[in-house]
């Protein structure tokens, strides 16, 4: 009999051990890879993640497990139920337990159940909600909700919550800046980009020189269609990002396409900012890099194009700087107002959407506790009757003793209920 591969089934969530949607897994080399591959609990044959007939539960998935034709257990997705999976590959030192700060900084703004993938080296995150649209993926950092199965291993991670929480405002935010393909908002024609093709294979920044000094470098992002924007982010006001960490990338994102994605003065320009923090030189990654490096390096993989000052005012316009506008000249000051109402409504609207859900959530759970109460008064009155008669050798303590007993016993039930 193998070790079981789920040392503590408890920890895993009920939302997800309530359900009939689980597999087990094996691992087996395919390419000379190991891979994972789903299997039908009790029957070890292939398991599909469109196919429900081939899942079974929990308990038989996590019982087959202790045979040697399974090495885990696995969760699937579907249409039919909220849950999402964020996977976390390769940010985990196994050894040391040491996280690269990106995956520090999902598992924190997610806050939700958190465990440990079966390689060690990963972090699954589980919650509600509802997958944006796009792509899925990017380079370690995956996200599931439909037509896929998610290894569970119960390894939970302290300081995470035990509960599947709803979390959209979070994953909506997660997904665009660690996720979509166009973080940076660029503008994606590429008639109008023109010179894309001779982006850099190894830095994906155009092959062209900027060279803007800083002083005139400024000054034009102010300057541009969404400057206000640039202006914000470049005194460090954070207005309208779930955390710094996703402003730091929103303004370096900026610079990115003003300085034609020089490392060096995206560097010096941000270390002006009023963003600019400790944080910044501190090394939070496997390969030695800084958080700061490591921000500048998504930015530029990112931006889809970058500013050509040499091209003229006219192409400059025909470019554009990230969120598809025009550089040079005064930015009409309504135009911008509005935009920036826009995004502000779209954060709110985000957010009224999350609450109405967790109001909804917490007058179900007042029903409950009210049904509950309901029959507990009923006991409490009738003891409070059978108190009353009168006994001959019972002094009036006793009686009030008695009463105030059976009162705290009730009590102590209903609260002991409310707490589980």
């Amino acid at each position: 009999m193998n070790e079981p591969t789920v040392d503590e089934p408890e920890a895993i969530p009920e939302t997800l051990r309530e359900r009939e949607q689980w597999v087990c897994w094996r691992e087996e080399k395919r390419d000379g890879k190991p891979t994972k591959i789903p299997v039908t609990p009790g029957a070890g044959e292939f398991a599909s993640s469109t196919e429900p007939e081939t899942w079974g539960s929990f308990e038989a998935a996590l019982e087959y497990t202790e045979t040697e034709h399974a090495d885990g257990v696995g969760f699937v997705f579907t249409d039919d139920d909220p849950i999402v999976g964020v996977d976390l590959d390769d940010c985990r030192n196994p050894e040391t337990g040491d996280v690269d700060d990106a995956a520090l900084d999902i598992i924190e703004r997610l806050d939700s159940y958190t465990e440990v993938s079966p390689s060690g080296t990963g972090y699954h995150v589980l919650l509600t909600g509802e997958l944006p649209e796009g792509r899925n993926r990017r380079g370690s950092i995956e996200l599931y909700d439909t037509a896929r199965f998610f290894t569970v291993t119960g390894d939970h991670v302290e300081r995470t919550p035990t509960r599947i929480a709803r979390r959209q405002d979070a994953l909506t935010a997660i997904h665009r800046e660690y996720v979509q393909e166009t973080t940076c908002d660029t503008v994606a024609d590429s008639e109008q980009r023109g010179g894309v093709d001779d982006q850099s294979p190894t830095t994906g920044a155009a092959d062209i020189d900027a060279d803007l000094e800083d002083e005139e470098l400024l000054e034009k992002a102010t300057n541009a269609s969404n400057g206000e924007k640039f202006e914000r982010l470049w005194n460090g006001n954070t207005v309208g990002y779930d955390s710094q960490s996703e402003a730091d990338m929103a303004l370096c994102c900026l610079l990115a396409f003003w300085t034609g994605g020089d490392r060096t003065q995206m560097d010096q320009l941000f270390r002006q900012s009023g963003l600019h923090r400790e944080k910044w030189d501190d090394v939070h990654y496997a390969d030695g890099s800084t958080y700061g490096e490591k921000t500048i390096e998504r930015a530029i993989a990112t931006t889809s194009e970058f500013y050509e000052p040499d091209a003229g005012d006219d192409a400059a316009d025909s470019h554009g700087p990230p969120d598809g506008v025009t550089t040079g000249g005064t930015p009409d000051d309504a135009d911008r107002s509005r935009a920036y109402l826009a995004e502000k409504n779209r954060l709110l609207s985000e957010r009224v959407d999350e609450l109405e859900a967790t109001l909804e959530q917490k007058t179900e759970r007042i029903e409950t506790l009210e049904a509950e109460i309901e029959p507990l008064t009923d006991e409490l009155e009738a003891r409070d009757r059978g108190t009353e008669q009168p006994k001959e050798e019972e002094p009036d303590a006793a009686r009030e003793n008695s009463g105030e007993s059976a009162e705290s016993s009730l009590l102590s039930r209903f609260f002991s209920g409310r707490s589980e």
